[in-house]
């Protein structure tokens, strides 16, 4: 069982940035993603980032002001997240894989237990 353990929320004012990271157990490397949910929302992909670290974004929302990347021999990812607005308030979440750096929830076997991202106004 992987074990992923997020890190790296808070709050922060409009325009701000924050880094969050996701740090999975074990030596084996998986595909990893960034979701959120906002409430009353269902969960929306953010980011994902293949084994040997090729990126991959969601549209518009992100573009341009998040940027994920990897540390294999830390077994982590993170996201650099710029110009934040209060729109992506949420509770972030990653997510690992072996089935490839989807877009799709289903494609991801293990979730961490979520960070708190809340940007004011």
């Amino acid at each position: 069982q992987v074990q992923l353990v997020e890190s790296g929320g808070g709050l922060v004012q409009t325009a701000g940035s924050l880094r969050l990271s996701c740090a999975a157990s074990g030596r084996a490397l998986y595909a990893m993603a960034w979701f959120r949910q906002a409430p009353g929302k269902e969960r929306e992909f953010v980011a994902s980032i293949g084994r040997s670290g090729g990126p991959y974004y969601a549209e518009d929302s992100v573009s341009g002001r998040f940027t994920v990347s990897r540390d294999n021999a830390k077994n982590t990812i993170h996201l650099q997240m710029n110009n934040l607005k209060p729109e992506d308030t949420a509770v972030y979440y990653c997510a690992a894989g072996l089935r490839g750096a989807g877009s799709i929830p289903g494609v991801y076997d293990y979730w961490g237990q979520g960070t708190q991202v809340t940007v004011s106004s």
